[in-house]
């Protein structure tokens, strides 16, 4: 099964008509995900390759049923964007901006929480399940890339993803379901919250974490193996391994304090968990085929 979307997800996509979203909302149906309907305020009665386009997401539910909602918004919107899927019951979200304002992040995990639902993002390429259904941006077509398969892959990073899925297909293992966290100061959902869903998960047989440099998630995750939350085989590729000490490095993820955010301590605890770590990503591969007893 896929952990976020599948063939049967029905999507409402808030923001379909703008460039972006029209762009990427093309392409999740061209891949075969099911879009139910479009939101952008202004636009009713509008198509997007036969997807009817509504002015709010109230309208859109009026006519349409939806399981989750792909927002394509600018930062400032985003908060609204999210409160209008939650209230409308929608309860699995994935936004993309960066730059959502810090105290807006704050006030969509708080309500999301709350509720019980799921926000992605923001400041990510979203959830993939290759050949089943996507919700956000990857150039799925890059088959050497997104393959299916049984890996889990749980990311912070854009530029990494590609080259590190990419050690994972090579390996002879495919992807399960990728999602990126994002890579702001407060995501929607950490790490270590996604690690029941892999875990539940029967297509899922490992997971590979691709972290960085800041913040506490990697940490999480070692503590969550150790308390037994998680109990598959896990590999972790930790960026930043060269960033000078004492320089504020990259996104507003990539912040050191309390003792904890660094490279080496990230390495050190997942290590402690039982966590095989890629001091390249070239070594993922390694990794993986040691992991799981070879190419299958």
């Amino acid at each position: 099964m896929s952990l976020f979307a599948d063939t049967e997800t029905r999507v409402l996509v808030q923001g379909i008509t703008g460039k972006e979203g029209a762009f990427w909302s093309t392409h999740m149906i061209t891949m075969g995900t099911r879009v139910a309907a479009g939101v952008t305020p202004g636009k009713e009665g509008q198509n997007l390759e036969g997807v009817r386009v509504y002015h709010s997401v109230r309208n859109a539910l009026k006519e349409h049923e939806a399981d989750a909602s792909m927002i394509f918004v600018p930062p400032r919107f985003v908060k609204d964007a999210v409160f209008e899927a939650l209230d409308g019951g929608i309860r699995k979200i994935v936004t993309v901006a960066e730059g959502i304002p810090l105290h807006d992040a704050l006030e969509i995990r708080s309500a999301a929480r709350s509720c019980g639902a799921q926000v992605i993002g923001g400041n990510t390429s979203g959830v993939i399940s290759p050949g089943k259904a996507m919700m956000g941006m990857f150039p799925y077509w890059i088959k050497r890339v997104y393959t299916p398969g049984t890996v889990g892959i749980m990311t912070r990073s854009g530029s990494l993803t590609n080259e590190i899925t990419a050690m994972v297909v090579s390996a002879g293992f495919g992807v399960s379901t990728l999602i990126g966290v994002g890579g702001d100061t407060v995501p929607g959902t950490r790490f270590a919250e996604m690690l029941p869903s892999f875990e539940a998960d029967p297509e899922t047989e490992a997971v590979v974490i691709i972290g960085e440099l800041g913040g506490t998630m990697e940490e999480e995750v070692a503590e969550a193996i150790q308390d037994g939350i998680f109990t598959k085989p896990v590999a972790a590729f930790i960026g930043g391994r060269t960033a000078p000490e004492g320089k504020r490095m990259g996104h507003a993820g990539a912040i050191i304090t309390g003792g904890k955010g660094s490279v080496q301590g990230k390495v050190k605890a997942l290590e402690a968990a039982g966590v095989m770590t890629a001091d390249r990503p070239s070594r993922m591969k390694d990794c993986l085929r040691e992991m799981l007893g070879g190419t299958p």
